[in-house]
């Protein structure tokens, strides 16, 4: 299966957070 590393923020990410991850893996999926 292949991979892609991204850089993001998500809900996760202590200040920066403004993506949720299931969209995120959505629109990666899409691409």
């Amino acid at each position: 299966m292949p991979s892609v590393h991204l850089h993001v923020h998500s809900e996760y990410s202590m200040l920066d957070g403004a993506a949720r991850v299931g969209p995120l893996v959505q629109a990666a999926a899409e691409q």
